[in-house]
């Protein structure tokens, strides 16, 4: 199962979507090639299967390098504007002391009781999934 990071100073939820990709999708809809994903292929590289995953699909935080594909091929380019004054020293307080916290949460979840998991690596089975066995188990 792949480690969901959380960072102190850029936060969005992990059940909701990147909102890079909401900004992607109002990019493309003011280009005229959000419907187009064939398009859009063309003259980005990225595949269609992972434009509609942004939009349509299960895809949570698409990678940089494909959203600087699409933005350069729509003829946009990435900028960063510096939005505060930040104190070094005080910042690095409030991040220690955040670790600390995240750490003692991760210890807390960790005292409980972890659940069993199965073999194929799902922890759970759907019941249409669950084996019905017919006789005697083998071992």
């Amino acid at each position: 199962m792949a480690d969901f990071r959380m960072y102190r100073t850029y936060r969005w939820l992990r059940a909701e979507k990147n909102p890079v990709i909401d900004k992607l999708r109002t990019i493309a809809q003011d280009e005229g090639v959000y419907k187009d994903l064939k398009a859009l292929h063309e003259i980005s590289g990225v595949s269609t299967a992972a434009l509609y995953g942004w939009w349509h699909g299960d895809t949570i935080n698409p990678q940089h390098g494909t959203i600087m594909a699409v933005l350069t091929s729509l003829g946009y380019e990435e900028q960063f504007v510096k939005a505060k004054t930040i104190d070094v020293e005080k910042e690095r307080k409030a991040g220690q002391a955040w670790l600390e916290q995240r750490a003692a949460e991760r210890e807390k979840d960790a005292t409980k009781k972890p659940r069993r998991k199965k073999a194929n690596g799902h922890t759970t089975a759907p019941p249409s999934m669950r084996r019905k066995y017919i006789g005697n188990k083998q071992a």
